[in-house]
């Protein structure tokens, strides 16, 4: 059964960090680019960030750049989004898939929400 299932949202600060997984199982994970995408309250999907399959080459929209670091651990499965100097319109449901082509069922998401 394919499956994503992302973790680790919260409650933080302004200027603070979180480390978001995504657990991943049901299909070769090492062989896809994977991505995170985000839906802030009211808006529709916005990608974040998207990684290839060795985790050599990264990109970010420019709104996280420089702030977000994507990775991803093939052996375990897991594709990561750091998130350092969180600011208020980080506010959203992150969720990850593969890429270019969303082609797996979304999981449910995990919320981070940004707020002093």
């Amino acid at each position: 059964q394919v499956q994503l299932v992302e973790s680790g949202g919260g409650l933080v600060q302004p200027g603070g960090s979180l480390r978001l997984s995504c657990a991943a199982s049901g299909f070769t994970f090492k062989g896809d680019w994977m991505i995170w995408v985000r839906q802030a309250p009211g808006k529709g999907l916005e990608w974040v960030s998207h990684i290839d399959t060795s985790g050599g080459s990264t990109h970010y929209a420019d709104s996280v750049k420089g702030r977000f670091t994507i990775s991803r651990d093939n052996a375990k499965n897991t594709l990561y989004l750091q998130m350092n100097s969180l600011k208020s319109e980080d506010t959203a449901v992150y969720y990850c898939n593969t890429w270019p082509t969303e082609r797996l069922s979304w999981g449910q998401g995990t919320q981070v929400t940004v707020s002093s």
